[in-house]
C-alpha cells in the first residue's frame, strides 16, 4: 500500500457541500437522504478510479465477483456517513441511534486520570465518537487529522461547530504534533488517530489483510509504547438508516517493545489491529472507505 491516496483530488466543490449542509439542516434528514441517491449515482458514473478501487476491494471482502450494484451500495454507505456528520457536528443526536458498548473503555481510563490512544480506521464513522463525546459522553478527546486529503470537507463541516474543530490536532512534520499528543495524554484525554493509511514517507510494517500484504504505519504503536498508555482499537460502524454501533477492542494495556525483538513486536501489534480491521469489514463490508488502490493491484 502506498501513499497514493494523498494524490486523489477532492471531487466535491464548496457549493455542493454547502448545499448538502443547508438541505440537511433546513429540510431535514429524510429529504437529505433522498438526495444521496443522485449524488451516489454521479460518483458511480463519473469517478472511474474510485469505482475500480471499490470493485477490487469488494471482490476481496465479498469473496465473489462484485457488481455495479455492490459498488453503488458502497458509495451510498459512504455518502450516508458524510451526511450524518452534519447532525453529529451540530449535536442533533436525536436524528441518530448510536449504540455504545456496555463498557466505555476509553472513559474508564480517563476517569482514572490516564489517557489512552484510540486507533481508528476509515471504517464507518470516527465522527460518531468525536462529536458524541462533546455533549452526550463526557470523554475528553483529541483527534489527530491529516487535512490534506479533504480540506473542503474539513473546513465546511468544522465551521458548523467550533467546539468540534477545537478537538483536532493537525498532523504535520513539526514536533508540535507530538508535544500536543503528550500534553493531551497527560491530562487524561483519549487521543484518536487513524491507523489504516500511510502518510508520506512515514515508517511502516507489513501485515496481511484479506489475504494480501499491506503496509500499516508504525507511529501509533511507537507513540503508545513511548507514552506508556493503553492502545485501543475503535470502530463506529454504520448499520443503515440512522443506526451506528461503537466498538472498542483493547489491543494492549501496555505496548512493550523489547530491544531484541523490537521489529517483531511492532509487527505483532500491527497485525492484531489488521485482524480486527478484517473482522469488522467482513461483518460490514460496505463500511470500508478507502477508495484508492489500497493493495496496489490495479495496474
Amino acid at each position: 500500500m502506498s501513499d497514493n491516496w494523498q494524490k486523489h483530488e477532492e471531487r466535491s466543490t464548496p457549493l455542493t457541500l454547502q448545499t448538502i449542509r443547508w438541505i440537511a439542516l433546513h429540510l431535514g434528514r429524510p429529504v437529505a437522504r433522498l438526495l444521496l441517491y443522485p449524488i451516489s449515482g454521479y460518483f458511480l458514473l463519473f469517478a472511474p478510479k474510485q469505482r475500480r478501487s471499490s470493485l477490487n476491494y469488494l471482490n476481496r471482502v465479498l469473496e465473489r465477483p462484485a457488481h455495479w450494484l455492490d459498488v453503488a451500495k458502497h458509495i451510498h454507505c459512504f455518502a450516508s456517513t458524510i451526511l450524518d456528520r452534519v447532525y453529529l457536528i451540530t449535536a442533533q443526536f436525536e436524528q441518530l441511534e448510536i449504540q455504545f458498548p456496555a463498557e466505555n473503555m476509553p472513559l474508564s481510563y480517563s476517569k482514572k486520570g490516564t489517557g489512552c490512544l484510540l486507533l481508528g480506521s476509515h471504517v464507518g464513522s470516527f465522527e460518531v465518537l468525536r462529536s458524541y463525546s462533546i455533549k452526550k459522553c463526557p470523554l475528553p478527546i483529541k483527534i489527530l487529522m491529516y487535512e490534506g486529503q479533504t480540506p473542503m470537507i474539513v473546513q465546511i463541516f468544522n465551521a458548523l461547530n467550533p467546539k468540534v474543530a477545537e478537538t483536532m490536532i493537525t498532523l504535520n512534520d513539526s514536533p508540535s504534533s507530538l508535544l500536543q499528543i503528550k500534553e493531551a495524554i497527560e491530562t487524561g484525554h483519549a487521543v484518536g488517530m487513524l491507523g489504516d493509511r500511510v502518510m508520506g514517507k512515514e515508517k511502516t510494517v507489513s501485515c496481511l489483510l484479506l489475504g494480501s500484504e499491506i503496509k500499516l504505519p508504525v507511529a501509533p504503536i511507537l507513540i503508545s509504547a513511548i507514552l506508556k498508555v493503553p492502545l485501543i482499537a475503535f470502530f463506529g460502524i454504520y448499520q443503515g438508516q440512522n443506526n451506528y454501533k461503537i466498538h472498542f477492542n483493547l489491543l494492549a494495556e501496555k505496548v512493550i517493545l523489547t530491544r531484541k525483538n523490537r521489529q517483531q513486536d511492532i509487527q505483532c501489534y500491527a497485525q492484531q489491529y489488521a485482524d480486527l480491521l478484517e473482522i469488522h469489514i467482513r461483518k460490514a463490508p460496505y463500511n470500508w472507505f478507502n477508495f484508492y488502490d489500497y493493495w496496489q493491484d490495479e495496474s
